[in-house]
């Protein structure tokens, strides 16, 4: 099969790979419909995070199932099946408690690479979850984003405690602070702050459901959402970069008593106990349990309810992975979306 690869920094080759093969009777095999580029890949992309080429790249993926290891029971070949970033096996307590990304035999499939072909899936019965039928080509894109940035952006919200009436602030315009805006609106949220720069970005925010941009930064940016909070802050604030400066932001643009819902992997990220402590922010999140979203968001998708799909902006053959992580590394795309 082909597959995408990063050899070095900005180095991104599509190259055969030995297709993948049921290694444990928990395991299936996929083959895909469309897999797409993340911007947390581009932390590796970038040399940010250290990487040791030639590595498997691509976590996101929606496919048809075509083989299943012996105990598999609830998934099947044929189906059109949508899974996590994260493997797990559904039946541990952190899995029953909802935290799937924490399951005590979790796997992230990053390193198994979904920007290819076919994909190996662990954990099968925990992981994927089957649309009730082969869904037509229109709703791919929104059912792909659902494996990870959709969910993402949802936990964000949870995490903030946004719900009906609530005024939500969303630091980051990428596709996860963009469906961050969406997952607020469906959570019944009053009024919300997209803080964005690009006017792409901008309009796809209000699309979503943004009553208010900010496109000022850092401490100019905090005073925004002051000056629309009658000098509060908002009540939940959704942090979906990852710097200091955006978790400093979002700290600041959140009132007191008010939630931020953190799923920007840090980096170069550290906080002040004192000030913590003497804020009353609440901070909750982490690695998105994507698995416990998916059959209320699938639900969302196959409904015609919302369409998270329109985050991608760009769309290519997975020959050209290499043109999708370049576009967002230069801004010119939101999320690259690759068809195999």
């Amino acid at each position: 099969m082909r597959g995408a690869i990063l050899h070095a920094p900005g180095d991104i080759r599509v190259e055969d790979r030995d297709d993948p093969q049921i290694e444990k009777p928990t395991d299936a095999v996929i083959r895909m419909s469309a897999t797409c580029v993340c911007g947390s890949d581009l932390w590796s992309y970038r040399g940010i995070n250290e990487s040791r080429g030639p590595a498997p790249m691509g976590h996101e993926y929606v496919g048809v199932v075509e083989e299943v290891g012996s105990d598999v029971t609830t998934i099947r070949p044929g189906q059109f099946v949508i899974g996590s970033f994260f493997a797990s096996d559904g039946t541990c307590p952190n899995c029953r408690n909802g935290f799937q990304t924490a399951c005590l035999h979790a796997e992230g499939m990053g390193a198994l690479g979904a920007q290819a072909e076919m994909l190996r899936v662990p954990w099968a019965d925990g992981t994927l979850v089957a649309t009730p039928d082969v869904p037509d080509d229109e709703l791919l894109p929104s059912l792909l984003a659902a494996s990870d940035v959709l969910g993402t952006g949802w936990f964000a919200a949870v995490q903030a405690g946004v719900g009906p009436g609530s005024t939500v602030a969303v630091v980051g315009d990428g596709a996860v602070g963009l469906l961050g805006v969406l997952a607020a609106k469906e959570l019944g949220a009053e009024r919300i702050i997209a803080m964005s720069r690009h006017e792409s970005r901008q309009r796809l925010a209000t699309a979503f459901g943004a009553t208010d941009i900010v496109a000022e930064r850092g401490d100019e940016g905090v005073e925004r959402v002051k000056d629309l909070t009658n000098g509060i802050g908002a009540d939940a604030v959704l942090e979906c970069v990852g710097t200091s400066e955006s978790m400093s932001q979002a700290m600041s643009a959140t009132r007191p008593g008010g939630r931020v819902g953190l799923v920007g992997v840090p980096h170069g990220v550290s906080l002040d106990g004192t000030e913590l402590f003497y804020s009353h922010v609440q901070i909750g999140g982490g690695p998105a349990p994507v698995r416990r979203f998916l059959p209320d968001l699938i639900e969302r998708i196959v409904e015609r309810r919302i369409d998270p799909g329109k985050v991608f902006d760009l769309t290519l053959p997975l020959e050209q992975a290499a043109e999708g992580y370049a576009a967002m590394d230069e801004r010119r795309a939101i999320k690259s979306l690759l068809l195999p």
